[in-house]
């Protein structure tokens, strides 16, 4: 009996219906628009992929392939957005793939989906301000100028190198935006985003004159399973829509909007990508490519010395909107789950006037500090793929679960082919994960574990659907 009250109490699910913002201490504020939506998740989405990712697994992974790369983990997102959409049409809260997986799938699924994306979110911010400050270095080095060694990286990294200070300080920076309200940091990111987009095209507008097509030969030496695996490794550069609609509880009109805002986003990011990896495969070959700096290089290489430092300082600037992307993705599912109380209160109060989680916003930035400053890129960029490629495959999944177990329910968004392309997204998402390495793994089951120690000593009897008594109908599945 008491196992079978376990059972309920595991897979109990939130109705959607009853979805509630909590009390004014507890409460985000409606301030945004499709196009500040759409930036966002343009910032989420262009940055470390064109700028760092790129370079890394075109000389190490793909070669020229890494087009490719580009375009198979784009059809698994896209197979994805459509499934995000729909929920974020439909269920308009913060949140995004724990409070669907909460909602559809109950409550151990959501509460793995949440602490999951605590962990990848954070460690994509900590990678990403990595890449940023190799950017940093390729310039002050360009400049003339000469920084201490103990600063420019993580220990073992380089030698002499103590701590990588310039990522650390832009995660504190970032989280600093964060707290000074939505409404003002939303502003931030979209100028910023359109000038790191104008930044793209001034690269391939350039870098095409200057392309070698013998650069393309051969075009897979790493053979097609380096394309493959290049696309594991860039699949976290064709995401950020993800953690854009975590700020469905702040879009104006989240119902309308918040789909738009994921396919446009999409849309616009993808066409970047295929030009930019054309231009750098084409205009240096494979093995030249630095990984960390791989277009300042590439421009360097042609004689554009002066336009090298023009595309590093907008690299620098550029992605630290995938950095504000996803902290403000993180902060909201830690917000999220404690208002549930899957997590203490404490973490889901917000500021009285700004009304944004201050609390949880000032964690993240320093633990993503502590990763950036003192763990090489490899291994901070391992901690981000396999649950974001989880998390795909489990809102996949429940979209198809409930459209045909509450299929009344008004959508503004319908995903297409259904069930076919979430399914796809679910293939792709499971295959991918296939290409990861083993340390991968053993790294996310000690953060499994961790997190089923956590659920059953405290959320699972501190969570608000276990102190509203019985189930409702809904919950236990009935009609």
């Amino acid at each position: 009996m008491a196992g079978l009250r376990m059972g309920q109490g595991v897979l109990r699910r939130k109705p959607i219906e009853q979805i509630e913002e909590g009390d004014a201490s507890e409460r985000l504020t409606r301030t945004l628009g499709l196009w500040q939506l759409t930036a966002i998740g343009v910032g989420g989405i262009i940055g470390a992929g064109i700028f760092t990712l790129a370079g890394a697994v075109a000389n190490g992974t793909a070669g020229p392939a890494v087009l490719i790369s580009f375009l198979i983990a784009g059809v698994a997102s896209a197979a994805a957005a459509f499934s995000y959409a729909e929920f974020a049409g439909m269920i308009p809260k913060a949140g995004s793939a724990y409070t669907y997986g909460y909602v559809v799938l109950g409550e151990l699924a959501g509460w793995f989906i949440g602490w999951d994306l605590l962990l990848e979110y954070t460690a994509i911010v900590a990678v990403v301000a990595i890449g940023i400050s190799g950017y940093f270095n390729f310039l002050i080095k360009d400049l003339g100028a000469e920084l201490p060694t103990w600063m420019l990286g993580a220990p073992g990294t380089g030698d002499g190198h103590r701590v990588d200070l310039f990522a650390a300080v832009l995660c504190l920076f970032i989280a600093y935006l964060l707290t000074l309200g939505i409404k003002s940091a939303a502003r931030f990111e979209t100028v910023v985003v359109v000038l790191k987009v104008l930044v793209v095209l001034l690269v391939i507008g350039v870098g095409v004159f200057h392309i070698n097509t013998s650069n393309y030969s051969p075009f897979f030496p790493f053979g097609v399973g380096g394309a493959f695996t290049g696309a594991a490794t860039v699949f976290f550069a064709v995401f950020g829509y993800d953690a854009m609609s975590t700020a469905a509880e702040e879009s104006k009109d989240a119902q309308r909007h918040m789909p738009k805002a994921i396919m446009y986003s999409l849309a616009i990011s993808m066409v970047l990508y295929v030009l930019a990896t054309l231009v750098l495969t084409g205009m240096q070959n494979y093995k030249e490519v630095d990984p960390e700096s791989g277009f300042s290089t590439a421009f360097q290489s042609v004689g554009l010395g002066a336009l090298a430092d023009v595309i590093a300082v907008g690299a620098i600037i550029g992605i630290l909107t995938v950095m504000f992307t996803f902290m403000l993705g993180v902060t909201r599912v830690w917000f999220s789950m404690s208002r549930d109380g899957l997590l203490p209160h404490w973490f889901a109060k917000t500021h009285p006037t700004r009304h944004v989680p201050v609390r949880v916003t000032w964690i993240v930035g320093v633990a993503s500090a502590l990763i950036a400053g003192f763990l090489p890129i490899g291994e901070a960029a391992e901690l981000t793929n396999i649950g974001i490629l989880l998390a795909f495959a489990v809102v996949c999944t429940a979209v198809i679960v409930l459209r045909y177990r509450r299929p009344e329910l008004p959508r503004s968004f319908r995903t297409p082919g259904m069930p076919v392309v979430p399914a796809i997204g679910v293939v792709f998402s499971i295959w991918l994960i296939t290409f990861l390495a083993w340390e991968t793994w053993l790294r996310f089951a000690a953060w499994f574990a961790l997190g089923l120690i956590i659920y059953f000593a405290y959320s699972y009897r501190k969570s608000a659907l276990a102190k509203t008594g019985r189930p409702s109908a809904e919950e236990r599945g009935e009609e």
